[in-house]
This record gives structure tokens, sequence and C-alpha cells, in this order.
């Protein structure tokens, strides 16, 4: 087996969980939108920091989020998805986190080191940490958390090659790794490696998830696995005075139209899934506003390399070849993302877009691409995209419309979210339309999601097998952070845009429509929002 098991890609239905979309523009367009990006993420701080004034902020009242799908389990080890994972992480905290610039900090660790080797992790934690029920947080429950994710695995697996885990004494946290892995502290920070009590507190696995008990600043009320969730403050938070509401509700809205609908009439406070083509509309409606970062996803075109047409490198290479990026990304994302060139969104290190050679449209080299293959007249296929997402909608036209010029002919499935999900887990489709996102702030955190074929995802569910990849995908995890490791990750990066497995589309920031009202709201680069510091005018 491959020593990495999996990294996610979150998926964004809307949005990895698993997850968004993602772009790279021609030269002067990508000045213009970096410049946006910079710009929204001063917006968010400017946002967190009003909340963090002298005077005290108002408490109290409940917020009202939409989403565009339900949680359906709190499996810290086991979940992958954004309508999962987004809810997991107002429960369970880790170590270390990332804040809004993509930053690691000290989290429920008040302190860390890592030896000069690379391979001794020594944490410290914070004093006086309690989970919600008010039991004390100690480095035993550290050892047990960690014990548990290496023992499931699961979508976010720990690729580190761990040593041993122990507790030093009740605050001291210490992991030795067997050999260095660089991407292992920026992977600690996402939602998977959250903090649970020792032998779960005492009760079942089972029982457990159903009623988790974290250090989080929610615990959760009321659950229904096909519908809303409410959470409750966590009167423990070791954020003192914080949060300063007193519940919130995940309300589930499958529909992009009914959730701006819902937030104009004020019946929720915000919602997750923004369409970029609605961005102006609400942030210039009366009683709304747009709140928004640079984000860690990718907007895709996955190929099912089993199938029989494009299993074919030159069908892959001549569709990509046919398609306007650029322009589909000027028509469907109104300035708020930049066309793809990488893999890698430019708010990740390494992302080489500057350097990538891509394959730009042009028709002719299209139809010579597709010459060259084994279906030189072209074929009838099928596009799978998840219903309830007008942008999603938008691009498998755009994406029919490229087939048809050069003979292949694209049938669009859109199917509701919870099949769409089930049938590409099942490797039941030949193309779709969906988004990579990065967990942490590392290359890794997406390239070996997309690019490992024994992993949990199988190459993101492409099947994608590729050697020479494989072989920089694990040099780039034990490289150092350098040159060398930029090299690594360039080279990897474009064979991937030679054989497209996955056609990278564009970026899109990250955009939550939001209630005048609300202030203190911190959106995350992985598309998750921080609710500590969130309060409710009148």
């Amino acid at each position: 087996m491959s020593q990495l098991k999996a990294f996610r890609k979150s998926f964004w239905i809307g949005t990895v969980a698993l997850l968004l979309l993602v772009v790279v523009a021609g030269c002067s367009d990508s000045k213009n939108n970096s410049e946006s990006n910079k710009n929204a993420q001063q917006n968010t701080n400017q946002g967190a920091n009003q909340s963090a004034t002298p005077e005290e902020p108002a408490a109290g009242g409940t917020f009202v989020y939409g989403r565009p799908a339900s949680v359906t389990s709190l499996d810290l080890h086991n979940q992958i998805t954004s309508n999962n994972a987004f809810a997991i992480d107002k429960v369970f905290e880790s170590l270390v986190a990332f804040d809004s610039k993509g930053e690691i900090v000290d989290w429920l660790a008040k302190s860390h080191s890592i030896s000069e080797d690379g391979l001794t992790y020594t944490f410290v934690l914070r004093d006086g940490l309690k989970f919600s029920n008010g039991t004390e947080v100690t480095a035993e429950d550290a050892v047990f958390s960690l014990q548990r994710h290496l023992k499931v695995g699961g979508p976010l697996a720990i690729a580190a090659k761990v040593d041993t885990t122990v507790a030093k004494d009740k605050q001291t946290f210490v992991i030795t790794l067997k050999e260095p892995y660089t991407p292992f502290i920026s992977e600690l920070s996402n939602f998977s490696n959250g903090i649970i009590p020792n032998n779960f507190g005492g009760v079942s696995e089972e029982e457990f998830f159903k009623k988790p008990v974290g250090t989080g600043p929610f615990v959760v009320e009321q659950w229904d696995a096909a519908g809303d969730l409410t959470f409750t403050k966590n009167p423990n938070y070791w954020q003192e005075g914080k949060p300063y509401i007193d519940k919130l509700v995940y309300k589930l809205i499958e529909d992009d139209s009914q959730a701006i609908n819902q937030l104009k009439a004020g019946e929720v406070n915000a919602i997750e899934s923004l369409a970029l083509q609605n961005a102006d509309e609400i942030k210039k409606g009366p009683d709304t506003t747009v709140v928004t970062n640079g984000s860690w996803v990718t907007e895709q075109l996955f190929f099912n390399t089993l199938d029989k047409n494009f299993s074919d490198v030159h069908v892959r290479r001549a569709l990509a070849l046919a398609l306007d990026r650029e322009g589909l990304t000027k028509a469907l994302t109104f300035g708020y993302a930049q066309t793809a060139n990488s893999l890698l969104p430019t708010t990740i290190p390494y992302n080489a877009n500057e350097t990538i050679k891509a394959l730009n449209f042009d028709l002719e080299d299209a139809k010579a691409e597709l010459a060259k293959s084994a279906f030189p007249n072209g074929f009838n296929t099928k596009l799978l995209v998840a219903s309830g997402n007008s942008t999603r909608a938008q691009e498998a036209q755009i994406i029919q419309a490229a087939g048809k010029s050069i003979g292949i002919n694209i049938e669009i499935e859109s199917i509701e979210l919870a099949t769409f999900r089930e049938r590409f887990f099942a490797y039941d489709f030949a193309a779709m339309l969906n988004s990579g996102q990065a967990d942490s702030p590392e290359a890794n955190s997406i390239i070996a999601f997309q690019t490992d074929p024994e992993g949990f995802s199988k190459s993101y569910w492409t099947h994608y097998t590729n050697d020479e990849v494989t072989k920089l995908l694990y040099e780039g995890q034990k490289t150092p952070d350098g040159k060398e490791r930029e090299a690594t990750y360039t080279k990897l990066l474009q064979t991937l845009a030679d054989e497209v497995p996955y056609i990278p589309l564009y970026y899109p920031d990250i955009l939550k429509g939001v209630g005048s009202s609300v202030d203190g709201l911190v959106v995350l680069p992985n598309g998750s929002v921080r609710f500590e510091e969130v309060r409710i005018g009148k």
C-alpha cells in the first residue's frame, strides 16, 4: 500500500468538502484578480478585527446559516466532504490551526517545536483547557486522538510514518516520526486532527459521535442527518467570553436561488454557497453584503481514466485544447476568480502557475490531437453534474459546446447532490464537474489526493496512474521546503498539465452571502467559517 492513504479534497458542491471552483486568467486579468483576492482578504480581516474592539460586543441570539447539504456524520476521522467537515470543526479543534491568511498558528497548543532533524514534534497544551462537558484536556487525550486517527486511516489519513506518540506529562505531547515528512505540521491543522476525549469519554464510538464532546466553540443540541443541525455555545470554551452567539443553526437549503431569497428576506443570517454570478446582487442589496477571501480551491473537469474514451490521453488533451478556459472564467465568475494553469491555486505554495505550460484554447490543435486518438471521428459520452448549482450547470453547457466543436457529443447528466456523490465515489461516471480543495496550506494536500493511485480517492476517483508522478509525489513529501521541493512540484504539475486526467478550470474566491447586521464573520481559505466572534446587530 502507498504510504499516503489519502488526502482530501473536500468537496464543496457549490464548493471539499469536496468542494469549490478555481481559475487562472490571462496576464491582465490575473493582475486584476490578484488584487481582488488581496482586497477580499483585507475585508475578511477587517470584519474579524471589528469584533475584537475594547468595547464589550453584543452577545446572545441565534445565527442561522444556510447550507446546500445536511450534516450526515461528525466522525472526524471518517469524513471528507465539506458538509460534514465544516460542522466537525465547530465541535473539535486541533493542536495547531490556520488563520484567514492560511498561516499556521498555535491553537489548543500554546506552543510547539520541531527538532532540527524533522523527526520530533513537541506540543504544550494551553493551561486550563477543558472539553465541553467540563473535563480537563490532557496530553493523553491527544495521544488517543492521534492513535485513533492512525488506526482508522480514513479519507484524510495521516501519511507521515509515526513512530511513537507520548504524553510526556499532563500538558506535553510528543510525536516522533520514523522519517521526515515536510507537510506534517500543516496537515495537523486540518479538521481530522481534532482532539477527542481519551477512550471517547467512556462511551461507545457510536454513542460518542451522535453527541460528541470536544473543545470547539459549539456543542451539538439537535441534529437531523437529513435536515438541520442546531449548535449551542460551549460554556467551557477556552477563548474567554466566546462565542458571542448563543446558538448556531445549520439550515438545509439545497437550491442556491432559494438560499438567496431567504437571505434577502432575513430568514437566514448568512449562506455558505453563494454562486459567483449572484455576488454583485447580494453585495449591492439593501440588507445584504458579501464576505470573501481567496481560496484553496480549484474548479475542475474530471475524467474517469478507466472509461474507454477518456483512458486515451489524446482524447483528454483534445478536449482541453477545445475548451476556452479563460472565456469560461470571464463569463461565469464575474471577476471573482482566476483562470487556472495548474492544479494548485495561487494561494498555495509551489503552485507554478506562472511557469506551467497549460493546454490553452486552440481548436485546430484540438482537432489534430483527437485525430491521434483511437476515436478520430469523435464519440458520445456523458458529463455528470450535481443539480442545484447554477454555475456548474453553465460550466457543463460550455464544456458540451467545446466537445461538439471537435465531434465529441456530451450529454449532461444532472442529478441531486447525494446521488452525485454516490456515483463518483463508485467511479460510475465518464466525466464530472467538481472541485479540489486543500485542507491545509500545503501543496501536498491537493497533490496527494489527486495523484496517489493507491490513496483513499484513487487520484480523486479518476484512477489516474503515472509512476513518475507517484515518485515525485513522495519526493515532495520528504524534501525540506526550498528550491529543491519547488522543482519537484513544478515537474509533477507540468506532467499533469500535459496528460490532463483533470482540467483545472479556475480558482474562485470564497464568497459568503451575509446579512448586513452581521459582524465578525471570519472566512477561512478552505471555505469554512469561524463563528466565535460573530454578533448580530439589531
